[in-house]
């Protein structure tokens, strides 16, 4: 078997906690102490965050859309091919070295994405972009732990909390989605989501996409029209 090789590590801003690079071949995984945050052989579910919620705004001709967490770009890339040519995409990466990734040894997976005139890159905390636009977006697309809690980093609860959530209905306009990957259920999570004025729908997806791999969620919550 292949080995895995390490080819580079970086810090989370703010925390102790190191990120890996990791490839195997063709194969890369992202890692942050025993956890995998992301696999380029599973895409299934961080594209299906995208689809999801793009189906709900379909009709808005030139959708603004706001994607918390690059990763490895299968959300953004899967965003950018239902899409259309008037829609705008900013991507908030709080870890530099992701970005370089994404540029370098992983600029294949990418392909032209981060190239694409749709996009913007943006080197800081999805929160703080949240906060700072009110009404602005039409999704807000969450990917930035293995679920609605502060893994890379406990400052992310401040995401999921009730003020968290508030501030992302208020950066909504009307109709507006927020939809948020998690590795698993999380009950507690539902009930915030609706304490702040959301109508939530929660989607189980395969990790794979295909019908395979783990059971992953997708929770849909829409703002008042």
């Amino acid at each position: 078997m292949i080995p895995w090789v390490k080819i580079d590590t970086t810090r989370v801003p703010g925390t102790d906690g190191e990120l890996r690079l990791m490839r195997r071949g063709a194969e890369f995984s992202i890692r942050l102490g025993t956890n995998e945050l992301m696999n380029s052989r599973l895409s299934g579910s961080e594209a299906a965050l995208a689809t999801l919620a793009a189906k709900k705004i379909e009709t808005i001709e030139k959708p603004h859309l706001l994607i918390g967490g690059l990763g490895m770009g299968f959300t953004l890339r899967a965003a950018l091919a239902v899409l259309g040519a008037g829609a705008r995409i900013m991507v908030a990466e709080l870890v530099p070295a992701v970005v370089a990734w994404a540029r370098g040894p992983m600029a294949e997976i990418f392909g032209g994405s981060l190239n694409d005139p749709r996009v913007g890159i943006l080197e800081t905390d999805v929160t703080d972009v949240i906060r700072s636009h009110p009404r602005t977006f039409d999704a807000i697309l969450l990917d930035v732990d293995n679920g609605p809690e502060g893994l890379t980093r406990e400052a992310n609860d401040a995401l999921y909390n009730p003020a968290g959530l508030k501030a992302a209905y208020a950066a909504l306009r009307p109709g507006g989605v927020l939809a948020v990957w998690s590795s698993g259920p999380n009950p507690p999570f539902t009930k915030r989501l609706r304490g702040a004025g959301f109508d939530v729908n929660e989607v189980a997806v395969r990790a794979t996409g295909r019908g395979g791999g783990a059971r992953h969620l997708i929770w849909i919550a829409t703002k008042d029209a």
